[in-house]
């Protein structure tokens, strides 16, 4: 399948009063046409810096893109005008943020906030763009879109303005929609609805996306390939399969033995000790080593390649070096493994609900 963006080598600093902020690290993937692929992590890990890079949304000062490529349908948007970019963002590239109240101008009726788009990029006629307006309002499941599309945000529920920014983020039919833990704000009702919004509408569009989450459960729905990003790095990146039933990384490890199952509602759950790094001074060898009760000697002084664990898998750890010793998964984890291939299904971590 052919990729429709590639990342190479990003790296990303912001500049602070305390110094110099190393958020990305070497950060590289690729997506493919029609494809979704979740980045997870925990807060900080560099999720979102790395996705708003991919649509030049980083606020510069005091962040800067020190080196890397990003390559959309060929072309480095890293040495791309901001001219190009508007022309790019919304039209080929599309965000759907965390918080629709943030994301939406309550001065302005819905309907024209999604018109703004179509009259930019499609060149359509004012009349022409609220009648696909209503079309896109009735694709995202909004009652009466006729009616309401003349409202304003502050009259609508939290899961319809939700609703409102997924409509605002296709109404180009973008190539790459980009989606940053889109249901976090929602209960996990409007969460379900929203994320089966977003499958179904990439059916029927063939779009691309790029999920950010912190929650296993929903990747265990939407995703096609999972990124698991720690310390600005990418540690493990494979197949939903290959990371669910299959995870190399010890901190994988940490995030499947923190999240439950629908096997058992009596397990403990397991939480990673200790936090992050400062990113002001990242540490010498592998980052997670402090946090790692399986971390070797050379986790402490020299960072880790990326191991190939088959053609869809790889994973940044000494523990999958030919001299390693033998490491299995804690038992914690192999049972969340067998409760995942047994029921076929996980049950997100916030909610202890079925997503």
């Amino acid at each position: 399948m052919e990729n429709i963006l590639e990342v190479k080598d990003l790296n990303i600093s912001f500049d602070t009063y305390g110094g110099e902020v190393k958020a990305i690290r070497g950060v590289s993937f690729d997506l493919k046409k029609g494809e979704t692929l979740a980045i997870v992590g925990e807060s900080g890990s560099g999720k979102s810096v790395t996705t708003r890079a991919i649509a030049r949304l980083i606020p510069s000062p005091p962040g800067r893109i020190k080196s890397g490529e990003i390559l959309f349908e060929g072309k480095d948007l890293v040495k791309a005008s901001e001219k190009q970019m508007q022309n790019i963002r919304g039209k080929d590239i599309s965000t759907i943020f965390q918080d629709p109240m943030t994301s939406l101008n309550p001065t302005m009726k819905i309907g024209n906030q999604i018109m703004e788009g179509l009259i930019k990029h499609q060149k359509m006629p004012r009349g022409q763009a609220k009648k696909r307006t209503v079309e896109l309002l009735e694709l995202v499941g909004l009652p009466n879109a006729s009616e309401r599309v003349d409202q304003y945000p502050h009259q609508f529920s939290g899961g319809q303005r939700q609703r409102i920014v997924v409509a605002i983020a296709l109404a180009c039919n973008p190539k790459i929609l980009i989606a940053d833990e889109p249901t976090t704000a929602l209960d996990v009702t409007i969460q379900a609805q929203i994320l089966e919004l977003m499958k179904d509408i990439q059916k029927k569009t063939d779009s691309s996306i790029i999920f950010i989450t912190h929650d296993l459960g929903v990747v265990a729905n939407v995703a096609d390939r999972v990124a698991v990003m720690y310390a600005g790095k990418i540690v493990e990146i494979g197949t939903v399969d290959d990371i669910f039933y299959n995870p190399k990384h010890p901190y994988t490890w940490g995030l499947l033995g923190s999240m439950p199952t629908l096997d058992s509602n009596e397990e403990e759950l397991v939480a990673i000790p200790g936090s992050p790094p400062d990113m002001l001074k990242p540490p010498k060898g592998d980052a997670f080593a402090p946090r790692n009760e399986f971390a070797l000697e050379i986790d402490k002084v020299q960072e880790p390649p990326m191991f190939k664990v088959s053609d869809t898998h790889y994973a940044a750890t000494w523990l999958l070096h030919e001299y390693a010793p033998d490491i299995e998964p804690p038992e914690a984890v192999k049972k969340r493994m067998k409760g995942f291939a047994k029921t076929g299904t996980i049950r997100t971590s916030e909610e202890g609900e079925k997503s």
